[in-house]
């Protein structure tokens, strides 16, 4: 039997986890490494990639220092989770804000001496990118539509510090990354409805409190077709190779996406709405390596 100091332990050990949301983060890690192997160095081996210290230095800069932004986040909206996710807050309550704000600075600071062992221009990456996390949550995010394109725009962030290091910049990786942009976007669009409670509360100006879930709506639908005409043009101006396949199941989720808004009026639909984003960005991730299936499928063969 565990004793009660113990059990509490790792309560607070959950709960930091919850706070940090550990599984997002390991989602990134697995997409830069999997766009590193199968979008900017295809011609480099897997075990090349995964052996660079390089990149793993910019990888985990990236893993710590969004932890610290998702600490930072849960700071200052600490009040309005307790409306809008009144289990999850009570869980991340169990680490005091002192404990959060004490982490927030530890772990800023690893995640730049970790940068540190690549080059400067990484640490000068690396300390903007930490300014700007901490500028939005407490500044840009209660202006409307900014503070949307700034999470958005901070989502992908740490994808640049991989695209820069391969010195790959060609076209198909910006359309992929517009692609992502406009799903996370999407998302945080729809966010301000599931959330517009607590917003209300905390008087956050997001688009829905300012301008009425109908013109909030409009906004998603607007995106949303937009995201619908960049995954086309994706299709049939690069080789996606089989994750074609997820784009095209992709184009179908979004339409299905706008078919539902206009029919939500509940936090619950709006859950399910938020979900259906959710699963469009992960199904991607582990759909990058279908970009290339047939070196995948050559070594299978060479190993069988």
């Amino acid at each position: 039997m565990l004793s009660r100091k113990r059990k509490l332990f790792y309560y607070k050990l959950f709960s930091l986890f919850s706070v940090v949301r550990g599984y997002n983060i390991l989602i990134i890690v697995i997409a830069q490494y999997l766009a590193a192997r199968y979008i900017l160095a295809p011609k480099i081996g897997f075990t090349q990639i995964v052996l660079d210290r390089n990149l793993l230095a910019l990888i985990l800069a990236s893993a710590v220092a969004i932890a610290a932004g998702y600490i930072i986040n849960n700071f200052y909206d600490a009040e309005k989770d307790l409306i809008n996710r009144p289990r999850k807050s009570m869980l991340d309550r169990l680490v005091s804000q002192r404990t959060k704000i004490a982490a927030y600075f530890t772990l800023n600071f690893i995640s730049v001496a970790i940068a540190s062992f690549v080059s400067i221009n990484a640490i000068v990456f690396f300390s903007a990118y930490i300014f700007g996390i901490w500028f939005y949550s407490h500044k840009m995010k209660k202006i409307p539509l900014l503070g949307n394109l700034t999470s958005a725009m901070l989502a992908i962030t740490p994808f640049f510090a991989v695209f820069i290091y391969y010195r790959n910049l060609s076209s198909v990786i910006f359309v992929h990354a517009a692609f992502l942009f406009l799903l996370i976007l999407i998302r945080e669009f729809i966010k301000d409805l599931e959330n517009i409670k607590g917003d209300l509360a905390q008087d956050y100006k997001t688009i829905p409190i300012i301008y009425g879930e109908k013109v909030s709506k409009g906004f998603i639908t607007s995106f949303t077709t937009i995201a619908i005409l960049v995954t086309i043009f994706l299709i049939s101006q690069y080789d996606t190779g089989y994750m074609r396949f997820y784009f095209y199941g992709s184009i179908l989720l979004l339409i299905y996406s706008i078919i539902v808004l206009y029919r939500a009026s509940s936090k619950s639909q709006y859950l399910l709405l938020h979900n259906i984003l959710k699963f469009i960005i992960v199904a991607g991730v582990f759909s990058i390596p279908l970009l290339n299936i047939d070196v995948i499928l050559d070594k299978i063969t060479n190993v069988l």
